[in-house]
């Protein structure tokens, strides 16, 4: 099959996918293809949201529809490293055996990651770069594909361990979910209060993701495209000779040239859903805030006047 081929079957079935999602899912639709846009390319995504705004069940249900092995860890204070990985145990002809923990899956919901220690933390982050676990010495691989979503809840941070900048950095979007518009709350609680229990099918298999994301990085891409994309980065730089005044003015810390590559390989995804063969300088704006927000460290004036990310993004594009 041809690339071109390859792309409008993809782009078929995208909208197939999303028709499917959202038999179980009322809108969030920008939300699912963030989602979405990161699993086809191999990346993480940082999922920001208020409890009750069915994340697990979204995720839960994409897994389905992509025919994936999917698990749930809620993360607690008391979580160990052992918990998620896996441990040895002796089995009844005295030999150690490993036994897989839930962090052995294709698709990883790490419910609120923050509320655990940064132990566990790193156990997780190192399997999500490495796509390995090492228990004793010996090092276990994970299936591909292998896709992490953690969750964060923005309102009470009391007893958290917040993660690391350099550890949010791994993760290819920071998705922000909005509470629902009132016509969607509607169809919302008729289709949860009702006895129907809608089934999803299956259109994906791990196989056919994995020729996905290899489909997306053969995507060319113009000269001009990739420098707008790294200039766009440079410019969240406050101590570059190039920056703005409006950027020294609020921002402590720009992104790293991991937002680049990820702007890259977003833009190549975007336009290979859209049904287009090459990314242009639209689609880097398309996949800008999601990739962006996380990684710009706003300082005490954006702080107290009230100027979030997304404004400092906005502006900037």
């Amino acid at each position: 099959m041809s690339d071109v081929t390859a792309i409008n079957n993809l782009v078929t079935k995208h909208q197939d996918l999303k028709q499917e999602i959202a038999k179980i899912i009322i809108g969030q639709h920008e939300v699912i293809d963030q989602i979405l846009l990161s699993i086809y390319t191999g990346g993480h995504s940082l999922l920001i949201g208020v409890p009750g705004l069915a994340k697990t069940l979204m995720v839960n249900t994409i897994a389905q529809t992509l025919g994936l092995d999917f698990k749930r860890i809620q993360f607690t204070p008391d979580l160990m490293p052992s918990d998620i990985l896996g441990s040895e145990v002796l089995d009844q002809s005295r030999n150690f055996k490993f036994i897989k923990g839930p962090i052995f899956a294709n698709i990883i919901l790490a419910d609120e990651i923050n509320r655990t220690p940064p132990k566990t933390q790193a156990a997780l982050l190192e399997a999500m770069q490495e796509r390995a676990v090492t228990i004793s010495g010996q090092q276990y691989m994970l299936d591909l594909p292998y896709f992490v979503l953690a969750t964060q809840n923005p309102i009470e941070q009391e007893g958290t361990y917040p993660l690391p900048e350099a550890q949010l950095d791994r993760f290819m979007f920071a998705i922000e979910l909005k509470y629902p518009s009132i016509s969607e709350e509607i169809q919302v609680v008729k289709a949860t209060t009702d006895d129907s229990t809608p089934t999803v099918n299956k259109l994906f298999s791990a196989e056919e993701i994995l020729e996905v994301q290899h489909l997306v990085r053969r995507i060319p891409v113009p000269d001009n495209v990739v420098e707008y994309a790294v200039n766009l980065v440079n410019s969240t730089r406050p101590n570059l000779e190039t920056a703005s005044d409006f950027v020294k003015q609020y921002i402590d810390w720009g992104a790293g040239p991991r937002a680049s590559q990820n702007l890259v390989l977003g833009a190549k995804a975007h336009a290979a859903i859209t049904g287009k063969f090459s990314p242009d300088i639209e689609d880097v704006k398309a996949v800008a805030m999601g990739i962006l927000r996380h990684r710009i460290i706003k300082n005490y004036k954006a702080e107290a006047e009230g100027i979030s990310e997304e404004d400092i993004i906005a502006k900037l594009l």
